[in-house]
């Protein structure tokens, strides 16, 4: 007879929070506590605390068109089923639906600055995915193994 896994730690965390570049250091101390209660070092939970604040970012300048007070809602779930742990990141918002195939960072060759959020995204996560809701909006889906050695992104201390 086989030994059953052992039971999934699980933590969850969920935020309302306005169209509001306000709102960004609030989920990302949110998220950069829990990933460091749950083993990363100080430049796992930055490089993670960022790419979580670049998708809201994006959520708030292409989402909703720079509109403050519009609603954000996100869940930061950690799962620890005894071989490592797994951060998951799901940000939904209401506003403009663009098909998740046309979601591409910038070409890095052009020198300007910005446009890099969807790059610094999946450099930082395992997974990044998007998808549009029947009832309008769109979500994000980041996930990540958090202590697996991933690089880091560059100038993240």
């Amino acid at each position: 007879m086989s030994t059953p896994p052992p039971p999934a730690i699980c933590d969850a965390v969920e935020l309302k929070v306005p169209s509001v570049t306000g709102s960004l250091p609030i989920v990302r101390a949110a998220v950069e506590k829990m990933v460091l209660a749950r083993g990363a070092d100080e430049k796992e939970a930055a490089a993670i605390g960022l790419a979580v604040d670049e998708a809201l970012a994006n959520v708030i300048t292409h989402g909703y068109g720079g509109v403050p007070g519009q609603p954000i809602e996100i869940r930061i779930e950690t799962v620890d089923k005894g071989q490592g742990c797994r951060l998951t990141v799901h940000i939904r918002d209401f506003g403009r639906q663009v098909d998740p195939a046309r979601i591409q960072g910038r070409n890095l060759d052009e020198l300007r600055p910005g446009g890099l959020g969807v790059h610094i995204m999946r450099s930082v996560m395992d997974e990044v995915e998007y998808s549009c809701p029947e009832c309008g909006g769109m979500v994000v889906r980041m996930s990540r193994r958090i202590g697996g050695g991933r690089p880091q992104v560059p100038g993240v201390e």
